[in-house]
């Protein structure tokens, strides 16, 4: 069982939150209208961009006047692939497919739930799992997508250097991912307690109607 919020957000507040759905909706369409030009490009295979993250990477970079060169660490750094095999392409598009399905899901969750504010129900157990699934779907697809693109770009310093240049098999950032997944669990633990102590109020309500 779900129950409303009786009082519904100030025009302010509905503006806000509308302008946020509208926000959301853009950014899905252009993260999926990027996402496919970059499929279009991977399945062409060819004169590819590929981003590579390196390994206590050293390069030697000359300076201005071409007098001398001095060593810089690298650690991220962008090659065009003349030629790539299905072994990149095909993770490069997955990681396309997964980004494109992580944004839609997220985006088709937040805006029944900003329409539900709205509305002036903010605290039900379909708010609750709308908040869920588009909190553990960010988490979960974020993490894939990232996976997939350094299977791309592994496969394609493999075909391209034989296997001479070491870059990272997976690069994570812990604390980035550890604070993500803190504030996840902290909205979804609100919108959680937040739906049980409405239910518990409607129902204490229910009980002392006949006493008054």
């Amino acid at each position: 069982m779900s129950t409303s919020h009786q009082n519904r957000p100030s025009r302010g507040d509905r503006w806000s939150i509308a302008a946020f759905s509208l926000a959301g909706g853009a950014i899905a369409a252009w993260i999926g209208v990027s996402a496919v030009m970059r499929i279009i490009v991977l399945a062409g295979g060819t004169n590819v961009p590929v981003t590579l993250e390196f390994v206590d990477g050293v390069a030697d970079v000359a300076l201005t006047d071409g007098s001398a060169t001095m060593p810089m660490e690298l650690n991220r750094g962008i090659i065009v692939a003349p030629q790539l095999t299905p072994i990149a392409i095909v993770p490069g598009i997955l990681g396309q497919l997964v980004l494109i399905l992580t944004v839609v899901t997220v985006v088709g969750c937040l805006l029944p739930l900003s329409r539900s504010i709205i509305g002036g129900r903010v605290f039900s157990r379909r708010n609750t799992a709308l908040v869920a699934t588009a909190g553990l779907t960010g988490l979960i697809g974020a993490a894939a997508a990232r996976f997939f693109d350094n299977m791309l770009a592994n496969a394609t310093v493999s075909l391209m250097t034989e296997n001479r240049l070491d870059t990272a098999v997976l690069t994570v950032e812990p604390f980035t991912w550890i604070l993500a997944a803190f504030i996840v669990a902290v909205i979804m633990t609100a919108f959680t307690v937040g739906d049980r102590l409405q239910r518990d109020k409607a129902t204490l309500e229910k009980e002392t109607e006949g006493l008054i």
